[in-house]
């Protein structure tokens, strides 16, 4: 049997369903919940950054962030998402792989897929699905679900 995991997720949440039929329902088998997600960039960190020295010179800076705290925060939690179906892969859960993410959030986690998951990749949804019940998520995917890769869908 061919199981396909349909993932949908934002920063703050990640919903893994299976199907077993490319026209049945969706069971939802997992919840991946990150409630920093939805916090703002003042809750999450409200010291400033440090301070360094030049290396030459006695000069002194503040150091600063590549990413907000928020921004750190979506990125930890894709590669969290992307552990687990790397697992999931490894564990012979699923052999094809839908996923339907905010776009902003769909990047950080193509990131973080191993080649090996990347590959399952069937079909990406640019969509946040995950307030929506698992019918209301199956009518958002095609009436037969892929085995084969599809192009994006915005």
């Amino acid at each position: 049997m061919e199981i396909t995991w349909v993932v949908v997720a934002d920063q703050a949440r990640a919903r893994l369903f299976s199907a077993s039929d490319q026209r049945g329902p969706l069971e939802e088998v997992e919840e991946l919940v990150n409630p920093e997600g939805r916090l703002h960039d003042r809750d999450l960190n409200a010291d400033s950054p440090g301070r360094a020295f030049d290396s030459m010179g006695e000069g002194r800076h503040a150091m600063g962030k590549h990413h907000s705290p928020k921004e750190q925060e979506a990125i930890r939690f894709a590669h969290e998402v992307g552990k687990r179906l790397a697992a999931g892969l490894q564990d012979g859960a699923y052999r094809h792989l839908i996923i339907s993410a905010t776009p902003h959030f769909l990047g950080l986690l193509r990131e973080t897929l191993s080649e090996d998951v990347a590959k399952r990749v069937l079909l990406e949804l640019h969509k946040d699905l995950t307030a929506l019940s698992s019918d209301e998520i199956r009518a958002h995917l095609p009436e037969r679900l892929p085995r084969e890769p599809l192009s994006s869908e915005g």
